[in-house]
């Protein structure tokens, strides 16, 4: 070998050592997120299993524990409105193992006047993974056959009227009370443990009308048990094309969906963040899973990365200022 040559693979060498020892000691950032993740993952659901969150995060997360290869453990932290789950995750390391999936963030910021995180410096918002409208229901021994109907009875005796919710606070609350305030009506809230003592006092007859998502409400609809008289989105569900809108029926600012969303500690890294939204928007584009999502009256929320935490804020400030116009107050 020439002493040219030499000289050349030499220096060739050495900057290809300069580039690995740069990418490796100089940008730890960025080689801990081409290795993500290193370890069994971790994802928070602060509420019951069962519940909407839980479910919705075993479907979406089952598919990216395959395409990352490694485990992905669900764990139920109910309590205190969702917010000691989210409290683990505000704590927990910004490595990207640890994940939160919740739409309730902004209810308890909302709700409660002291949090032991800080809702909107805490969290780095990731991806939404869906939403799901609500439908208002009310027995037929009501003798609301319309929307109309109930907005009218309650018009003409204010505060005469009551609708029942799975607990203040709740998705169910908080979409009764819009319509409320949009219809510019007063009812009385009759908070409940859950769903099921709500959907059954309703059945009855002793609660006037209360907001269900679509997929629990169907079969009840499809028998008769109850009668469906609008929806909360701003499009109509597919599994209840017959039934309009809160808009079409002439409210204006009534819509009101539940939806789900992954968030991570505030400080990992850019791009573990950017790896972990892909990663999940690419479960959520597989077949088998829109099944199982759409079985489940979830709607697709496609979001970009920044379109995700703009809703997130601005989803925030909506619930504060309907806590405020409804004069919702929570014992801690």
């Amino acid at each position: 070998m020439s002493v040219y040559r030499a000289v050349r693979q030499g220096a060739w060498l050495i900057s290809l050592a300069t580039v690995v020892f740069s990418i490796v000691h100089l940008n730890p950032v960025a080689a801990q997120a081409q290795t993500w993740p290193t370890r069994n993952m971790t994802v928070i659901v602060p509420f019951t299993a069962g519940s909407a969150s839980d479910v919705i995060a075993r479907i979406a997360f089952d598919q990216v524990s395959k395409q990352v290869g490694w485990p992905i453990v669900i764990e139920n932290r109910g309590g205190a409105g969702g917010t000691l789950g989210a409290n683990v995750v505000a704590k927990a390391a910004p490595d990207g193992h640890t994940i939160l999936t919740t739409g309730s963030l902004g209810a308890a910021y909302g709700l409660y006047p002291t949090l032991p995180y800080a809702t909107l410096a805490d969290f780095a918002p990731v991806i939404s993974l869906g939403r799901q409208p609500h439908v208002l229901l009310t027995a037929p021994s009501t003798g609301f056959k319309t929307f109309g109907d109930l907005i009218a009875a309650a018009k003409a005796r204010p505060g005469a009227l009551n609708f029942g919710s799975a607990g203040i606070g709740s998705t169910s609350h908080f979409a009764a009370e819009r319509l409320s305030l949009s219809a510019g009506m007063k009812a009385q809230h009759i908070p409940f443990r859950g769903p099921a003592e709500a959907i059954t006092e309703t059945i009855a007859g002793r609660v006037d009308f209360m907001f269900l998502p679509v997929t629990p409400a169907l079969s009840l609809i499809r028998d008769g048990t109850l009668v469906a008289l609008a929806v909360s989105g701003s499009n109509r569900a597919p599994a209840l094309a017959e039934v309009p809108t809160t808009a079409e029926v002439g409210l204006i600012g009534a819509e009101y969906d539940y939806w789900a969303g992954l968030f991570l500690p505030a400080k990992t890294p850019r791009e573990i963040v950017v790896r972990l939204h892909r990663e999940m928007e690419t479960a959520l584009q597989m077949p088998s899973v829109r099944e199982r999502l759409a079985k489940l009256g979830l709607e697709p929320m496609p979001m970009s990365l920044e379109q995700f935490d703009k809703y997130f804020r601005d989803d925030v400030a909506a619930t504060v200022r309907l806590v405020k116009a409804a004069n919702i107050v929570v014992r801690q």
